[in-house]
């Protein structure tokens, strides 16, 4: 398993993709599939079944995992 420079609640810069230059912070972090998630970048609409808390269903937005090569760590 490779070793990260990134932890939950760091702030870091996108410098690949469509959100690029975008700053944010580090919701997540998924060492084995070697992908972070920062929040509000790379946001999705996701589809979601009715439920008992959610009766009508519908779509969500949701942060989607962005790999550890096109994210990097700013000082604050």
């Amino acid at each position: 398993m490779a070793k990260f420079n990134f932890k939950k609640g760091d702030t870091v810069e996108i410098i690949a993709g469509d959100d690029r230059g975008t700053k944010a912070t580090v919701l997540e972090v998924l060492p084995k599939r070697n992908k972070v998630i920062v929040e509000g970048c790379k946001v999705a609409k996701k589809a979601i079944k009715p439920t008992e808390e959610n009766t009508k269903g519908g779509h969500i937005n949701k942060e989607m995992p962005i790999d550890v090569s096109n994210v990097r760590k700013v000082e604050a």
